[in-house]
Formats: structure tokens, sequence, C-alpha cells
């Protein structure tokens, strides 16, 4: 298995509401993996949609969070 570097669009021009896993923690700068442990124990900053088993990260989230917002409960 290869390990290829993701190719991100800027999140200002992203069309989708969501990102799988993989895309929403190389913008995070975080390993998938962790975003699945903060998804399990809904531990992290900001919390998926589960979808057909699957994790949909909301881009509005990512971006407050990459600009220093705080999670909204």
């Amino acid at each position: 298995m290869t390990n290829t570097p993701i190719r991100l669009k800027p999140l200002n021009d992203e069309p989708r509401v969501g990102l799988p896993t993989s895309e929403a923690a190389a913008h995070l700068n975080r390993k998938p993996q962790t975003l699945r442990i903060w998804a399990c124990y809904d531990s992290g900053p900001l919390v998926p949609h589960r979808i057909n088993g699957r994790l949909l990260w909301p881009v509005q989230d990512i971006k407050r969070i990459l600009g220093g917002g705080e999670r909204s409960t």
C-alpha cells in the first residue's frame, strides 16, 4: 500500500457540505485515526455526521476550528 498525499482543495472553494475522514484529517493536520477516535468517544472539537456507516465531517465546522472558533453545543 502506497502512502500518496491527498490533494486538498481550499476550504473556501469546497462545494461539498462534508468531507470524508481522510480529507478532513489532512485539513486539520491530524491522522485519520484521531478523527475516528473523536467520533467514537465524542471527544473532539467537531462532531461528524454518520451516513451508512461512514463519517462525514462538516466543512463549516472545519473552517470554524481552523479559524480558532470554539465548539458549539
